[in-house]
């Protein structure tokens, strides 16, 4: 497992990950936590047979100050919006993905709830895990703190995939054209003026003009969950599209919430942010 501080802003990828782990990056391996509550266990949800591959891309995301937290994805796997993101007000949030497991959602954020750490609580999710190292979690609570497990054994297909993370997000994915698809998303994030909203669909936004997932555009969501506020404050998604991330980026700019900031990126008139973007494609690798 990889864990990132939210002081300092890293890059991983399949390529690089022998020279991370010669620099000492945290493996973390051990035995069973408490906490996963509600008679849920790891192994819940993990489907009979081969598991789904939720090949994706996604950001988690914290605003203290406001007590606000939100995570937004896409990817060529239908409803994808409904199945990888999990927020919870004055708890933080939490990605499953590739072979994800989406039972695993609110009893990662139960135990972010007790006290856990972002660490502990990957650490619990994977322990007796035999696909451990074909799922990508990413997890934050909310004093930034993130934690990071990359999907090491991935196949071909899966590739490129790698994280990035800074002060109070965290962004991942795999089955991407290349490595721009996490840098952009990272970039945007932290240079985006506005609520965390903003720049959350922002760093959709980027990442998607960035190349995506290389199969395709199917679905894409966000939701945000604001302190004292039950439930998802802002949620929206698009379940099937030729082209999610720009339908959804629409839904934004004509929706009133008072989740949403000043980027004019989610203002009308809406403006197509990458009309001559090409066409996703896998990248070349050896």
């Amino acid at each position: 497992m990889l864990n990132w501080s939210s002081s300092r802003r890293d890059f991983f990828d399949g390529a690089t990950r022998r020279d991370f782990m010669r620099a000492g990056t945290l493996v973390i391996a051990g035995a069973t936590l408490p906490g996963v509550v509600r008679g849920a266990t790891p192994a819940d949800g993990i489907p009979a047979g081969k598991p789904e591959i939720t090949a994706t891309f996604s950001i988690i995301a914290v605003d203290p100050e406001v007590g606000v937290c939100g995570a937004a994805v896409a990817s060529k796997y239908p409803a994808v919006g409904r199945v990888v993101p999990y927020v919870r007000a004055d708890v933080g949030a939490f990605c499953t993905q590739h072979y994800h497991v989406p039972k695993w959602g609110e009893p990662a954020l139960d135990m972010l709830q007790q006290g856990q750490s972002p660490e502990a609580v990957i650490r619990g999710l994977l322990h007796d895990d035999k696909d451990a190292e074909q799922r990508q979690l990413a997890i934050i609570d909310m004093q930034g703190r993130t934690a990071i497990h990359n999907p090491t054994n991935a196949g071909i297909d899966s590739r490129y995939w790698g994280a990035m993370t800074g002060r109070f997000y965290c962004c991942q994915g795999n089955t991407l054209t290349g490595r721009g698809v996490v840098v952009a998303m990272a970039a945007a994030f932290e240079d985006t003026e506005g609520s965390l909203a903003d720049r959350l669909m922002a760093a959709l936004v980027a990442a998607d003009c960035a190349g995506g997932d290389h199969r395709g555009r199917l679905a894409a969501g966000i939701r945000v969950a604001k302190k004292a506020v039950e439930g998802d404050w802002l949620s929206l998604h698009v379940d099937q599209s030729d082209d999610a991330v720009r339908e959804l980026a629409q839904k934004y700019a004509e929706l009133e919430h008072e989740a949403k900031g000043s980027w004019r990126g989610g203002q009308l008139p809406f403006q197509n942010p990458c009309p001559n973007r090409p066409k996703p494609a896998p990248p070349a690798l050896e």
